[in-house]
């Protein structure tokens, strides 16, 4: 019966202590971002990701005010209910709040993204890099999908490319690429400019284009107004509380007794791949409606 506020403390605190050797990068990560990202016309031009309007980003721009407006209204839509919780979990690792734009180009905050590479979830991991950065895949769940567990792994991950390559640009493109083909661009173009390394062969087209499509989100995302887009009809922040279930719980009849939906139910809890509470765990934290733990109390806990 647990709040959200300490779950997410308790679980950031504890996987930040295991990448404590990148704690001193973090601490200047926003400063040199701000003095690389360039002066921009625009109404709201405080990023703290390096952001810039050359032609590759005013394409995306261009796109997500016309072809791409339908996608775009769905993931504001989406960050409505996912983007306060992710900034607060970026803030707590010492990372820019702006990496949201990386997880809007990358799943536009759909849980359930999956890509043609089998990457997964709202960050789009692949299961390896999911292992290494502390992530569960088993028969009953998939912890990618958790938008509060793959953030962290996503912001522990990030720190470490950021200490890598010493730049966001390149920090994304060693996301979305993988660390070894930006090295072997770099060693071949002997450039740590990015814009440059995109003028070669060496990268595919999907990561030269990542970067400006991170900026243009991050641009029409913090100018709503400018680019007509301020109607959006955000959904609600998201909120829970949660039930220690044991193994086994019938998640369809659980719903049933406590008159909510079984979507709703999976809906709060996307990393689950069957519909019981994992077998191999002494119990489930299973998150619910705020509200939903007085009902249990009082219709169902003592229920056999």
């Amino acid at each position: 019966m647990k709040k959200i506020q300490p779950y997410i403390l308790i679980y950031i605190a504890i996987t930040i202590t295991l990448v404590a050797t990148f704690t001193g990068a973090a601490n200047v990560l926003a400063n040199t971002a701000s003095a690389r990202t360039k002066e921009l016309s625009l109404p709201n031009n405080s990023f703290d990701i390096p952001v810039v309007q050359n032609r590759q980003v005013k394409k995306w721009i261009k796109y997500f005010c016309t072809k791409g407006r339908s996608k775009f209204i769905s993931y504001g839509q989406r960050a409505g209910r996912y983007a306060p919780l992710l900034r607060k979990i970026l803030v707590q690792q010492q990372l820019p709040e702006d990496l949201i734009f990386l997880a809007m180009a990358e799943s536009g905050f759909y849980n359930r993204a999956k890509s043609s590479a089998h990457a997964v979830g709202p960050w789009q991991f692949i299961s390896s890099t999911a292992l290494e950065y502390g992530l569960k895949i088993d028969r009953f769940v998939d912890e990618r999908k958790d938008p509060i567990k793959s953030t962290v792994a996503a912001g522990n991950y990030l720190k470490k490319l950021y200490a890598e390559f010493g730049s966001w640009e390149l920090a994304f493109a060693a996301y979305n690429a993988g660390e070894g083909k930006v090295w072997g661009a770099i060693r071949y173009q002997r450039t740590y400019d990015f814009w440059e390394l995109s003028r070669g062969d060496l990268l595919k087209s999907e990561t030269k284009e990542h970067i400006p499509k991170i900026m243009a989100l991050a641009i029409i995302g913090k100018n709503l107004e400018l680019f007509g887009l301020h109607n959006i009809d955000f959904a609600t922040p998201l909120d829970f509380e949660e039930l220690s279930l044991p193994p086994g719980v019938d998640l369809r009849s659980l719903s049933s007794q406590l008159g909510e939906s079984y979507n709703l139910i999976r809906n709060y809890n996307p990393e689950l791949r069957r519909t019981i509470t994992p077998l191999n765990l002494a119990y489930y934290p299973l998150r619910v409606p705020v509200g939903t733990v007085a009902k249990w109390n009082s219709c169902c806990k003592n229920k056999k």
